[in-house]
């Protein structure tokens, strides 16, 4: 088990291999992931301002669900500070692009944007009560859709979701999640969970949020498995239900 340092014109890249899982012996001590002591594979040279913020642009890519062809980004904190220096707003991009961590052409993603077809802003701003390392992103697609996304980059590569569309939510991104919109009436969710039971899918975890009574709504579900395209479109149809989205957890990509 070791790292590997490649290096990539300014930029070092690692390359962690090697799995292993740490448990300490004291009693009510959880286990610790040795991807969480040495950090992702990633292209340097940070993992918050630049591992972390390309999962932040991947994710959004995500919520929205096509590739963006417009994208307004707000950079707070840490981001604002000293993000241009650690390549925040070229990782960021590249998320948006479809790129991963380790993908050798982030620090050219602003080229890469220019022949994708992706129009871009970075602003600086203050955001109420968010993380140092957050990015508030207004994404549009070709076909019009749009949403806006608010994240923060914990460090070593993580990154939690705080806002969709003005909503607090809060997820990583790390488990197979399911998130969906939805009007906030009576017997929505109750439709959703006897679907997923229905299909024999397991939920770990499930939060909700709302915007107000009687307005709209997040379910977010993190699930044992992920889910096949069967169960989407079977939920995609139940009533009250505004857009499905799936997360495939980071094992399965």
């Amino acid at each position: 088990m070791g790292d590997v340092i490649v290096r990539r014109g300014m930029c070092p890249a690692v390359f962690s291999f090697g799995r292993a899982e740490i448990q300490e012996k004291e009693k009510g001590n959880q286990g610790m992931n040795i991807f969480e002591i040495l950090g992702p594979v990633m292209v340097g040279p940070s993992s918050s301002h630049t591992a972390g913020a390309v999962r932040i642009g991947s994710m959004t890519r995500k919520i929205l669900g096509e590739a963006p062809v417009q994208a307004e980004i707000l950079l707070h904190g840490s981001f604002g500070a000293t993000g241009s220096g650690h390549g925040t707003d070229r990782a960021l991009l590249a998320g948006l692009l479809g790129m991963e961590p380790d993908d050798s052409r982030i620090p050219d993603s602003r080229a890469e944007a220019g022949k994708a077809g992706l129009s871009y802003r970075f602003v600086t701003g203050n955001l109420r009560d968010a993380h140092p390392n957050t990015a508030l992103l207004t994404v549009r697609g070709a076909d019009g859709r749009s949403v806006r996304v608010q994240a923060s980059s914990l460090g070593g590569g993580r990154i939690m979701v705080n806002q969709i569309d003005g909503i607090r939510v809060d997820f990583t991104g790390e488990k197979p999640t399911l998130i969906i919109q939805n009007e906030d009436k009576p017997g929505v969710l109750a439709a959703i969970t006897y679907t997923l039971s229905a299909q024999d899918v397991n939920i770990a975890t499930l939060q909700l949020y709302r915007d107000g009574k009687g307005g709209s709504a997040f379910i977010i579900a993190e699930t044992d498995s992920d889910l096949g395209e069967e169960v989407l479109c079977e939920l995609r149809e139940k009533k009250g239900v505004l857009k499905v989205i799936r997360i495939s957890s980071e094992e399965e990509r």
